[in-house]
């Protein structure tokens, strides 16, 4: 059995073919110019993991929503329990950018950090 797969590592998007044995194991993966494309697909197709940007509630900023991410990436299946605790996540200005805004989110040991800084107004 074997998959195809584009690699999304950098800009190359180089064609994986990944091989897998009876078992549905790995045993190896082809088409990579680097080794970031081997990993790639061995961690996409056993534990698929995602960044996460979205925004959060702010008070007393120039705008209403800060932008936010987290601080590593989370498992892909996570990311809706994620997004639904920030829902109601709220903070106050001044924020800097790497503040963070959340520790380990949804218990993940992940923190949701702000992704830019947000002054003040009164």
């Amino acid at each position: 059995m074997s998959k195809e797969m584009t690699c999304i590592v950098c800009p190359m998007s180089c064609m994986l073919h990944v091989d897998f044995d009876g078992e549905g194991h790995i045993c190896a993966v082809s088409g990579n110019t680097c080794p970031r494309g081997d990993a790639y697909a061995r961690k996409e197709l056993t534990n698929p993991t995602r960044m996460l940007t979205s925004t959060v509630k702010i008070h007393n900023a120039p705008y209403d929503r800060l932008p936010v991410i987290t601080s590593s990436d989370i498992p892909k299946g996570k990311l809706f329990e994620v997004m639904e605790a920030l829902r109601v996540v709220e903070v106050s200005a001044p924020v800097k950018c790497k503040d963070i805004i959340v520790k380990d989110i949804c218990g993940l040991g992940v923190d949701i950090l702000a992704s830019r800084s947000m002054p003040q107004v009164d």
